[in-house]
């Protein structure tokens, strides 16, 4: 694996691209139920656990992926790109990009 992680970063340096390491973190839209979520709260509030100030939980997933592009304008736009085609569905989920260091 470390064999192909060194290839990708060399044949990038070569192509003049960086890597960018982008976290993409999706959840369902506030206006749409989240029995999964509903479910967390109670169990953390219930009287079993007893967790108090706890008003919501919202259960998603988070991506991340290693991307190469020329600059992060590219490597945001590639990532919007991935999101709206296959990673999330736009009418019932939102997603919020961020790249790591």
């Amino acid at each position: 694996m470390k064999g192909i992680v060194k290839a990708t970063v060399k044949k990038a340096l070569k192509d003049n691209k960086k890597i960018f390491s982008v976290s993409i973190d999706i959840v369902l839209k506030s206006v749409i139920l989240d029995p999964q979520g509903k479910a967390v709260k109670d169990a953390l509030v219930g009287p079993l656990l007893g967790f108090a100030g706890i008003s919501d939980v919202r259960i998603g997933k988070c991506i991340k992926i290693q991307l190469e592009a020329k600059n992060k304008k590219e490597a945001t736009a590639t990532a919007e790109d991935m999101c709206k085609k296959v990673l999330s569905n736009p009418v019932i989920e939102q997603y919020v990009i961020r790249f790591e260091k």
